[in-house]
């Protein structure tokens, strides 16, 4: 088989299965799971086989293979190819390798779930529209993947659609991405239509020569910036800026950033491996994928926003996350913030630093996630942490597991999630101080929140019978949780930083450093960002042990009284849009609805309507069947007609 059969492979054996699921195989359980687990154990085998034979820059692949013409207007050419380099081939296994350990984890978790087959066929689904985002090779084909993950979303979050608050969140997260992705198809119309391709490599071409001509003006950009939004006379980098910036709104749709940010906790209503697959794996990192793909549109200026709403995304996430007692929430929030962090990586020009983030994150998330799972199944759908307690004895494989995780979100050295958060804190140093205290604040905050989980839900007492009578989850669900664990201890120091340095910075070519040397390189070369990483961990730990280790409820709201509250309520982002963008756009529908009711059809239509039917009544009583009458009216019209002519 050659090597480009692998890679369409990879990305068609998801929509495969899926297919045959919804087509065939809805009633037999067995079979739905045997092909969803199958097609993207699968495609995760390919896909090493794929860098094994093809090499991490694909160089033993024919281009010509990998793409097709889709369609052609004009001089404007499309193809529905493949991009495959070391960028798209990480992310690859990230999302076969941690997306399998999620779809085994999922027989277990979903095992009495009558919706069973339809919950595998839509996750098939999921996985096939990540892969296209991934492989694209063209803003077109990026963006119709980018619209079909929307829809598997829709559809997984509202998985059990019977409850309102499932089909609400669906709702609220489809309609949010909206809003984010009518910015990101202007921004592309405002990058391809000058460069007349939507090809990756073409708008590059055209975007690279501003950066160097920063006093010209560009005609192509002005008229289109005129034609867009009124401008005259609009410079490159200024438009370029305007462009990338509404590419970005895609990303803050994706990957919920502020002020988009508030679908991602709702979509906890979903079945938590949804959750884990969501925040872990799919569509939160497809939006931080797509800014280092196409990171070369960014001008310095649309940097510069991208890193300080990434921060800012960051910091208040972490502050909610605070003061959240559901579990999932808890996770979903800190979600959010490691999000912020890998998007301010972006803006700080490092974009390899937060592919770095997004891949450790996969890990040590999705662990977090199964095992807050392994816990709701434990405890009957319990989500509460203050109805949980003494956890550790009952379910060691999932504490064990689960304190992994949280030491390597908490960026503990020599875990993954030290060396990641450690690169993005140290081209915070090196760009901005203010996002570098940020930064250590919200890693702080981070270890805070992770340890009053962890305290309250698995140390101390049973506070509840479920607690009491918890069991260790199946084998099916604890092997995924071990093996999650193994990659978020070592996925620091297995040379992804150099990968995604070489395939994002062409210009570093430099060998990469043996193991011990990338162990001790956070202290070589950034030790004040090392350092108060480390200094911030402690600084969480010691507050979380003083305020949680022995408490029998939160004593945060009697010390903090209004802030918490408004922690609690998320800062009332969700009331604020109810009373603003809602109601505005409930009082918008209503005048429409009544012009278009009173004014278009009852007045338009209605004269036409009621002019017709008036016509056509006046006429009917012309019609009598008398012949007298008839040679009356010709008489009289014969009459018109001459007195018309002779008059004149």
């Amino acid at each position: 088989m050659k090597l480009e059969a692998l890679a369409w492979l990879i990305l068609f054996l998801p929509l495969l299965a899926a297919g045959i699921i919804t087509l065939f195989k809805l009633r037999d359980r067995r079979t739905s799971a045997m092909l969803s687990i199958g097609a993207i154990v699968t495609g995760f085998v390919l896909t090493l086989a794929l860098i094994k034979l093809g090499g991490w820059d694909a160089h033993g692949l024919n281009p010509e293979h990998l793409s097709v013409n889709w369609l052609s207007i004009g001089s404007l050419n499309v193809d529905f190819g493949l991009k495959l380099d070391s960028l798209s081939l990480m992310m690859m296994l990230i999302v076969t390798g941690v997306g399998g350990a999620i779809h085994i984890y999922s027989a277990g978790y979903m095992k009495d779930d009558p919706g069973w087959s339809r919950y595998f066929a839509c996750l098939s689904l999921f996985t096939f529209s990540m892969l296209g985002i991934v492989l694209a090779n063209n803003f077109l084909q990026m963006f119709i993947f980018w619209e079909l993950v929307g829809v598997s979303s829709y559809l997984l979050i509202g998985f059990w659609f019977e409850k309102p608050s499932a089909a609400d969140a669906a709702k609220k997260a489809f309609l949010t991405n909206r809003l984010g992705d009518f910015g990101f198809m202007l921004g592309i119309l405002m990058v391809c239509v000058p460069a007349g391709s939507f090809a990756f490599n073409s708008v590059a071409d055209l975007v690279l020569p501003i950066f160097h001509a920063t006093d010209l003006l560009s005609s192509d950009f002005a008229n289109l910036g005129s034609s867009l939004f009124g401008f005259d006379g609009i410079t490159n980098r200024t438009a370029l800026t305007i462009a990338g910036l509404l590419i970005f709104c895609g990303a803050m749709g994706k990957s919920a950033q502020f002020p988009l940010h508030v679908w991602l906790p709702d979509a906890m209503e979903g079945p938590t491996p949804v959750s884990a697959l969501i925040h872990a794996a799919t569509m939160v990192a497809a939006g931080v994928y797509m800014l280092c793909r196409v990171f070369l549109i960014f001008s310095p200026d649309a940097l510069t926003v991208i890193a300080w709403i990434g921060g800012i995304t960051a910091l208040l996430a972490a502050l909610i996350a605070i003061q959240q007692n559901d579990i999932k929430r808890i996770l979903a929030y800190s979600t959010l913030s490691q999000l912020g962090y890998m998007v301010m990586g972006v803006g700080l020009a490092a974009p390899e630093a937060g592919m770095f983030h997004l891949t450790t994150h996969a890990f040590f998330k999705a662990l977090l996630f199964l095992g807050a799972g392994s816990v709701i199944f434990a405890l009957h759908h319990e989500q509460d942490i203050w109805r949980m307690g003494g956890l550790r004895k009952k379910m060691p494989v999932t504490f064990w597991t689960f304190i992994v995780g949280t030491l390597a979100l908490a960026g503990v050295w020599p875990l993954s999630g030290f060396f990641s958060k450690d690169a993005i804190l140290a081209a915070a140093q090196r760009h901005s101080l203010p996002l570098f205290i940020l930064g250590v604040a919200v890693a702080a905050l981070t270890t805070f929140y992770m340890f009053r989980l962890v305290f309250v839900a698995f140390l101390g007492a049973e506070r509840t019978l479920k607690a009491g009578h918890a069991h260790e989850s199946p084998g099916v669900m604890v092997w995924p949780l071990r093996i999650l664990a193994v990659f978020s201890v070592i996925g620091g120091v297995i040379g992804i930083e150099q990968l995604f340095g070489k395939a994002l910075s062409p210009e570093l070519n430099e060998a990469a450093p043996g193991l011990l040397a990338q162990i001790i390189y956070p202290f070589q070369h950034a030790p004040i960002a090392a350092l108060s990483g480390l200094a911030a961990f402690g600084v969480g730990l010691v507050a979380a042990w003083k305020l949680y280790a022995n408490a029998k409820e939160d004593p945060l709201p009697a010390r903090l009284g209004a802030l918490a509250t408004a922690m609690r309520n998320r800062f009332y982002f969700d009331e604020l849009y109810e009373t603003t963008v809602i109601r505005a756009h409930d009082s918008i529908a209503a005048v429409a609805d009544w012009i278009d009711r009173w004014l278009v059809e009852g007045f338009c239509i209605g004269l036409v309507r009621g002019g017709t039917d008036f016509t056509g009544r006046a006429l009917r009583l012309v019609q009598t069947g008398n012949l007298q009458t008839y040679a009356f009216l010709f008489v009289l019209g014969v009459a018109v007609v001459l007195w018309f002519v002779l008059g004149k």
